[in-house]
């Protein structure tokens, strides 16, 4: 009778250790995965940027009556996009919070982009002093 009860004992020890050992592994994914995710959202942010700014300093180098329609993917997450002159401002919502990031481009930005999810079909026209990003 006191074989058994050891057995059970030991029994429950050792699917106690394994039910903690998986714990801490599943918690560690989770962790882990919120991290790339986060990071690959950001680095999809800073392409859409990128090719904006790269885009619009194209079309105004060109000349006044040049114009581009580029499609850019957004990602989910993006509460806000700003222009503010020379200057495009991308707010994120990531796991650890709020994330802003400013791109610099060479030549005067106005004009207004959707933040939501998806691809985004813009126009970039160029004027005198600016580009208009419709």
């Amino acid at each position: 009778m006191k074989k058994r009860a050891q057995i059970g004992i030991e029994y429950m020890i050792i699917i106690g250790f394994v039910t903690f050992a998986v714990l801490s592994v599943l918690a560690l994914a989770f962790v882990y995965s919120s991290q790339i995710k986060d990071r690959i959202r950001l680095n999809q942010v800073g392409n859409f940027a990128t090719q904006l700014v790269n885009s619009a300093e194209s079309v105004f180098f060109s000349g006044e009556p040049s114009k581009a329609t580029i499609r850019l993917y957004l990602p989910e997450g993006v509460e806000n996009i700003s222009i503010d002159s020379n200057y495009l401002i991308v707010t994120t919502h990531t796991s650890s919070g709020e994330n802003k990031q400013s791109f610099k481009s060479r030549v005067p930005i106005q004009g207004t982009i959707s933040s939501g999810e998806g691809i985004k079909k813009l126009s970039l026209e160029a004027k005198e002093d600016y580009v208009l990003v419709s």
